[in-house]
């Protein structure tokens, strides 16, 4: 097969990719602060040590072992090994075979900002970096201040006053050159059911429970369900106003989300009643990939990102998330991401195990005839670099750079 199908084999192996959501990395100092096992599960506490007799686990341990040069390691060999390095050579261990030409990061991860790299830093590893706004990041920052400011101005602490703020600060980020999405993550909070509309008195005492809870504890974590809702509907028509896609969290998460209401097809109504914004499902929705897939189908605005299954999905559960994919979905309609965080083994792993999946995919498509090998290797340049260059306005050129044989 690998003559027969030579073009695709290396068109997937090399073709620059564009990252259209991930996180910064941790900085040197806090290399260690989280477990690395938090490559196979966002679990926590005792359940987070299960991971390690993952199918996941096993295969990036072989494949990190590799790269170290490491013969048969075993996971405590794979920690060891990696922490005992210079960071930074560690990083450019991992970030350089990726291929990464455009990076575009959501930033705004809550409790961690402090310990990772600004964005900036990244543009290190040889590619251009954009910023993702995460909306109810920037929605708790309104209100924290405008709590402050109200001890000598009360009458200020008003919903039309904290709308007014909102609808200001994230019209300046969509406007900018450096931002190129918002992102919600609603799905954490109150569940992707979000209401096209509340009833004023509904959406006042969910402004005035979030208020007092800011007043009393000096901080937010947005979880009133008419008042984000609010927030996001905000969000998504300045985002249609600046041709810019918000990015939806479904799926796959931690135990903060509830699993029945994290199904991209509770997004159903809130995409009907917003048809000039993008809709970007995040994460490959799953398990719910076929919900996603459908949406994609039916409705102009919504794209589905096949991410964050690699590495946390085992091989063959990558192969079958790509496949119910392309089921159904446009394939000009499919982005790919890491999902990459915290650790540089998120976006190597990431990259190599998404190139490996979505090769073994398609080439099953085209031996059974399915697919040209021509139609093929399309395919494989949209998903991973075209279409996100096209949804995202980023107006690149991929930096094609052919390796010595």
């Amino acid at each position: 097969m690998k003559s027969i199908l030579k073009t695709l084999i290396e068109t997937t192996k090399s073709y620059p990719v564009i990252d259209n959501h991930a996180h910064p990395l941790l900085t040197a100092e806090n290399k260690a602060s989280f477990p690395l096992e938090a490559l196979f599960t966002e679990a926590e506490g005792d359940a987070i040590k299960d991971s390690v007799h993952s199918l996941s686990c096993f295969r990036a341990t072989a494949q990190l072992g590799q790269i170290l040069g490491l013969d048969e390691p075993s996971w405590d060999d794979i920690k060891k090994t990696r922490n005992q390095m210079d960071y930074g050579d560690l990083c450019n261990l991992l970030m350089r075979p990726t291929r990464i030409q455009c990076l575009l990061l959501d930033d705004g991860l809550g409790g961690v900002a402090e310990m990772a790299e600004d964005w900036t830093w990244h543009r290190q590893f040889n590619c251009s970096v954009k910023r993702i706004v995460r909306i109810e990041t920037e929605a708790e920052a309104i209100l924290v201040r405008m709590v402050k400011e109200s001890e000598s101005a009360p009458d200020l602490l008003t919903l039309a006053n904290f709308t007014q703020q909102l609808h200001k600060s994230l019209s300046v980020s969509a406007a900018s050159e450096q931002v190129v999405a918002f992102k919600s993550i609603a799905c954490y909070r109150t569940g992707l059911n979000i209401a096209t509309w509340n009833l004023q008195n509904d959406l006042r005492d969910s402004f005035t429970s979030a208020r007092q809870k800011c007043a009393t504890d000096g901080k937010i974590r947005l979880a009133h369900k008419p008042f984000n809702d609010h927030i996001i509907r905000v969000a998504l028509e300045i985002a249609g106003e600046h041709n810019i896609p918000v990015q939806f969290h479904t799926g796959l998460g931690d135990n903060d989300i509830s699993l029945a209401f994290s199904s991209p097809s509770y997004l159903q109504p809130i995409i009907k009643a917003c048809p000039k914004t993008q809709f970007v499902l995040l994460h490959s929705s799953y398990p719910y990939t076929r919900d996603a897939g459908y949406l994609t189908l039916v409705y102009a605005n919504v794209f589905l990102d096949f991410g964050e299954i690699f590495p946390m999905v085992s091989a063959h559960g990558q192969r079958a998330v790509i496949r119910q994919m392309l089921e159904i979905t446009p394939t000009n309609k499919i982005l790919w991401s890491t999902d990459g965080h915290w650790f540089p083994e998120t976006y190597y792993l990431g990259t190599l195990q998404a190139r490996t999946a979505l090769c073994e995919v398609l080439s099953e498509l085209v031996t059974c005839g399915d697919l040209t090998e021509n139609q093929a290797v399309k395919i494989v340049q949209d998903v991973l670099f075209h279409n996100s260059n096209r949804v995202y306005n980023l107006g690149l050129e991929p930096n094609l750079v052919h390796e010595e044989k």
